[in-house]
């Protein structure tokens, strides 16, 4: 219960005070958020105790109020039932507190803790390890806003098509947990834009073997789509490549993000490596090229002709992949380069 109206553009004086005792940077707060310094009723002192009472110690006391000054705002009591609900998934007060430092803005959302609470015990019983849930309250704090009941309804919306996509009832926790691990966000939509989605796949044709194949590839990222967009994407991706609607279904499994990126974004990428004097016919060969952003694909491609390697006579194999994987082909193509001809048949010539 604060405003952020700043029109008397008054400080609180004992703000002020305060935060010189702590050794907080009131600079930076009056550049970044300085309607916090404005307002009549601030716990400076009593939030500082809390944090030094899980364990923060003086630098990591003002560093937190520096990112987050508006968790002076909150009282005490609010904060001390924050402190018990992130205890629920924390080992400790230490990595309590160490999540605090990493992620202050989350931790001071304090919004529906009622709503956070029966979310968290819900995540458990459905068998998430308190880790990932830790990772969701730092990460993706708004899925905890929701009243439990609609979190319950999206994953037994999940669970319904799971099973009659065919998936097995063994195998549907694991599924679920990986699936909420991969994209906590999905809980975020409604039932029934998932259900409209995958509907959307089984009407293009899709069997309900690929729609699972593809929720799975696609790591939920589905559901934060539209038929609209889909149908858009895909139009274009056979536009380009000229194909029919199996090939079309067969270039979409190898490579989901022809689903998923909106047109724009597909367009971008494609001329971007049309640019660099790849072919079309060298992309659908290899359409996973377009899951690179084209800086990616200049950078690598680059390196790569550093080693006279013609990409646009190779396969574009090498440009694709994680980081990781990229390293890894170039480290390959430049052993190979360096490695000197030996011919097992040569006389050798010995000095007498």
């Amino acid at each position: 219960s604060y405003t952020t109206d700043t029109q008397s553009r008054e400080e609180n004086k004992k703000t002020i005070e305060s935060f010189h005792r702590l050794s907080v940077d009131i600079k930076k707060i009056r550049r970044l958020k300085e309607w916090v310094l404005l307002q009549d009723v601030a716990y400076v002192k009593e939030i500082a105790g809390i944090l030094q009472e899980m364990g923060a110690d003086k630098s990591a006391v003002a560093n937190i109020l520096e990112r987050c000054p508006e968790a002076i705002l909150h009282t005490p009591a609010e904060i001390n039932s924050q402190r018990a609900l992130w205890q629920l998934v924390c080992q400790n007060e230490k990595q309590l507190i160490k999540l605090v430092e990493q992620f202050p803005e989350s931790f001071f959302t304090i919004d529906c803790q009622e709503n956070q609470k029966a979310n968290i015990l819900f995540f458990q019983e459905l068998g998430l390890k308190n880790h990932i849930i830790t990772r969701f309250l730092t990460s993706a704090p708004s899925i905890f806003y929701n009243p439990v009941e609609k979190t319950k309804n999206v994953i037994e919306t999940l669970q319904r098509n799971y099973l009659s996509l065919g998936g097995s009832e063994a195998n549907m926790k694991i599924w679920i947990l990986k699936l909420l691990s991969q994209n906590p966000f999905i809980l975020l939509n409604t039932s029934s834009a998932i259900q409209e989605n995958l509907e959307f796949l089984q009407k293009t044709d899709f069997t309900d073997h690929e729609v699972l194949q593809l929720l799975s590839k696609l790591k939920g990222f589905i559901f934060q789509l539209t038929p609209t967009t889909m149908r858009k994407s895909m139009l274009f991706s056979q536009n380009i490549f000229k194909c029919s609607d199996r090939e079309l279904k067969e270039l979409v499994l190898k490579c989901p993000a022809l689903l998923y990126y909106s047109v724009p974004v597909l367009e971008e990428r494609l001329e971007g490596l049309l640019r660099a004097g790849i072919s079309v016919a060298q992309i659908r060969e290899t359409p996973m090229v377009l899951e690179l952003t084209p800086q990616i694909v200049q950078y690598r491609i680059k390196k790569l002709s550093a080693l006279g390697y013609d990409i646009k006579r190779g396969t574009l194999e090498s440009l694709n992949g994680t980081k990781k994987d990229f390293e890894v082909n170039y480290g390959k193509i430049q052993s190979k380069k360096e490695r000197p001809i030996f011919n097992p048949v040569a006389p050798i010539n010995i000095e007498d």
